[in-house]
Parts: structure tokens; sequence; C-alpha cells
């Protein structure tokens, strides 16, 4: 039996984590792109619970870096980044519900070199910024291109591969009544930049508004912890999805699960924060699913909880707390 059959998805969801019907959003049907997460936009997908979702993803820029000698701040019309597929819409989706989305597969698209990093003026996480106002001169702009292939990995350099691990930067359901950009994290998803968020791996999204309206987009072939100077290897992609619904299972935050652990994800500044809101979460997930007190998760957490750092650079900060399920076992 897979770890799959045994994931909360599985064996709360409605569709219990079979596969259901099968869609393709290819750039056509997708049409117009999207760069605000808000419930006010047509549906270009109705779907079932258990529906197969395979789209076709643009790069953060939307194909804007074409060569190594564009100029960041000639090309890219801030704040036009992260476009976005969807709005997808989950039948029977609630506010108060969970939107349960297992990610199969990620898979580079398009001519190569399909990668794209870039040095973008004031942007990053060692350098000023606009918030961080410094009267030094930013650094210089520059842009790689490189080659990314799911088998052979993504070409750094001639001596340099980079191993191909694909995930979504971007995928969250539309808050309730708020309109926000694609650039930011919090509650409903968004701009996370978790690098766990990859093929193999279920992420839970508390459900706001009826239909859920899902989206996702900014997809990464490669990227270190904080995504340091802001741009990971972004790239256009084919990204296959399973969605589900967990009927009455209300979220503070998103959560995931993978084969090896649970963890809840925060997002807020300043980093400390983001921090404490995903331990916090994780603490009462424990509580409410693994038969412990608060204090006894709290104890534990202590000597076995684990950090990852999405990213330090967007405008909130992500970090995801997680505990292995060899230490605690399979979520009742």
């Amino acid at each position: 039996m897979s770890w799959f059959e045994q994931s909360l998805m599985a064996r709360r969801g409605v569709a219990k984590g079979k596969a259901g019907q099968k869609h393709h959003l290819d750039e056509a049907k997708q049409g117009k792109y999207y760069y605000v997460y808000g419930p006010y936009e047509t549906p270009v997908l109705h779907v079932e619970p258990g529906a197969v979702i395979s789209a076709e993803t643009h790069d953060a820029f939307e194909g804007s870096l074409q060569t190594e000698q564009d100029k960041p701040s000639e090309k890219l019309n801030f704040p036009f980044l992260n476009p976005q597929n969807g709005p997808i819409y989950v039948e029977g989706a609630e506010k108060g519900d969970c939107l349960a989305v297992y990610i199969k597969d990620i898979r580079p698209r398009g001519p190569q070199p399909c990668g794209t990093t870039a040095l973008i003026p004031e942007f990053g996480g060692l350098v000023a910024t606009a918030d961080t106002a410094l009267l030094h001169q930013p650094w210089p702009e520059r842009v790689v291109k490189v080659d990314v292939d799911a088998e052979k990995g993504v070409r750094w350099s001639d001596t340099i591969t980079l191993p191909y691990e694909p995930f979504i930067g971007t995928i969250g359901v539309s808050p309730q009544i708020e309109a926000i950009s694609a650039l930011v994290p919090d509650y409903y998803g968004g701009n996370m930049d978790l690098p766990d968020v990859g093929p193999g791996a279920v992420i839970y999204l508390p459900v706001q508004t009826k239909g859920a309206y899902l989206f996702l987009g900014d997809c990464h072939a490669a990227q270190g912890d904080g995504e340091l100077c802001g741009v990971a290897i972004e790239h256009p992609t084919t990204t296959t999805i399973q969605v589900d619904l967990i009927k009455g299972w209300k979220l503070a935050n998103p959560r995931l699960e993978n084969e090896k652990f649970y963890m809840s994800i925060g997002s807020s500044r300043p980093m400390e924060d983001a921090a404490r809101r995903a331990y916090r979460d994780l603490i009462r997930w424990m509580a409410e699913d693994f038969g412990y007190t608060e204090e006894d998760a709290y104890l534990l957490l202590t000597q076995a909880g684990r950090v990852r750092l999405g990213n330090m650079v967007d405008p909130k900060y992500t970090l995801g707390a997680s505990i292995l399920k060899s230490i605690i076992g399979t979520a009742r």
C-alpha cells in the first residue's frame, strides 16, 4: 500500500483519493493569466472532486526575459509578475472546507534554455529594497538563462549541473472578499516559494469562498532555501495535480503532507512571526488529530520539530514547520 492511500486526502476526501475526470488547461483554454487572487474572475474550469488537471504554466515573468542581454528594469512590468492559471472552480467547495491538492507531476516545457534567474534592482534578501531604503546604488542587473531537463537536471554551467527538483512556487485559493497580488503569501496559500510543494506532496488549503477558486503558477526547477536573490530557476511547465475536498476541515493556514512528514505553513513578517505561526498551527494540528495535548506537542516539537525556509524576499516570509511521521505516526 502506498503512503498516498493512507494520506488525509485519501482517507477523508470526498473522492477518497480516487482519480476522476481528466482536464487539460493549455494556454489557449486558459487565455488570460491572472496576477491577483480573488473571487471576481470567471472560472476557466469547473471540476468535481477527484479531477486530474494538467495545466500549462508560464514562468514568473510570462516569458518576457528571453535572453541574457535583457534588462529586467526594461522588460518587467511590476506588479504584473507570477502569472496564475485558474481560477478553477471545485464543485461542492464551501467556506470552512479544505481543498486538498495532490501534486502528481511537473515537467518543463518550451524551447531551451527555458530556465531563467536574474538579479533585479532593489529586490532580494541581501540588498536594499524600497522598504529597506539605503543610499548605496543597486547591484547591476543580470539575467541568466539555463537549460532545464527533467532527467538530466539544470545545466548551471559547464561544470555544475543542479538536480531538477521542481515545485509550485505560487498556489492557493481565493480569499473571501479581498483581491490580493499573486506576489503575496498568506493564510490562503499564494507565493510561498516552499520547495516541499512539489511532486509527491499534498497541500491542504483553507476554502474561503464557494467553489474554492484554485490558482497556481510560478513553478521553479530548483531553489535554495530562502530564494536568496529573489529569483529561483523560473520555468514554464506542464503541471499535473489532483484535487479533492475535505468537508468541514477548517484550517487557519496551509498544511502539507508527504511520505515522510506533516507540515504547517506560516507566512508573515518578521521571520520569527512566520515561524511562530507555523509552529502554533502544527501544535494545534497535533492536538486535534494525533492525540497530544498542546503542552506535550510543544515539548516534543522543541526536540524534534524542523523548519524549512521558503522565501525571505516576498512581501511576507514563508516557513514550514514539520515533524516526521516516523515520530508521531498517522493522523486519526
